[in-house]
């Protein structure tokens, strides 16, 4: 991923909250058939490992997984908001018309070496983690446990998991650090009363330096 050092993000904190907060990621890979891809909700378990290890699973029915034997590295890109940013949204189109367009966004990618997972009991551990997850907060949250056991047992043979250790991580808030001050605060106006995803960008850049 390009980066500009005005954009990069290296704190390891924001980054896995950027992950935990967007956890349907897209993991691609390259093998016999080229590059493939999977949408995916993807677990991080922050503790295991110098970045942390991501877990998730695949359809058995997903080629994609076959092309992962022995260890192969795969990518995955976790998305946040972003927002097309109008030149009329900032002054200096008023001074010297010198602007173009551009988009704000936030991306994090995380690479490392993928363990498949077919043991039912670490298959099960993965399921109900990511259940879990995703149930938290709700009044009457479900768990994998409410289900018939044989009927789990049936699902998992229909699943492939995975373990991918993190070995690089780069994050990326592209939220206008490099235009001046006022620009800058043109385009939060501007996105703060527009649509829903366009204020969510708008938050995050009054938290930039």
């Amino acid at each position: 991923m390009y980066t500009p050092a005005s954009f990069r993000q290296d704190d390891l904190a924001a980054l896995h909250a950027q992950m935990r907060d967007n956890p349907f990621a897209l993991l691609t890979s390259v093998g016999s058939e080229g590059v493939q891809a999977s949408h995916l909700p993807l677990l991080l378990e922050p503790g295991e490992g110098e970045f942390g290890t991501l877990y998730g699973h695949f359809a058995r029915a997903n080629p994609h997984w076959r092309e992962m034997q022995g260890g192969t590295e795969a990518l995955a890109v976790f998305s946040g908001p972003d927002a097309y940013i109008s030149p009329g949204w900032y002054p200096a189109k008023a001074e010297h018309g010198k602007v173009v367009p551009t988009w704000n966004y936030i991306a994090v990618h995380a690479r490392g070496p993928v363990e498949l997972i077919e043991q039912p009991e670490r298959l099960l551990q993965i399921v109900s983690r990511l259940s879990d997850q995703h149930e938290s907060g709700r009044a009457r949250p479900w768990a994998v446990s409410d289900a018939p056991r044989d009927y789990i047992d049936t699902m998992l043979r229909a699943i492939v998991g995975f373990a991918l250790p993190i070995r690089r991580l780069d994050g990326k808030w592209k939220l206008g650090q490099n235009r001046p001050a006022a620009d800058q605060a043109g385009v939060r106006d501007s996105l703060a009363n527009s649509s829903p995803r366009d204020r969510e960008v708008a938050a995050r850049m009054t938290t930039i330096d």
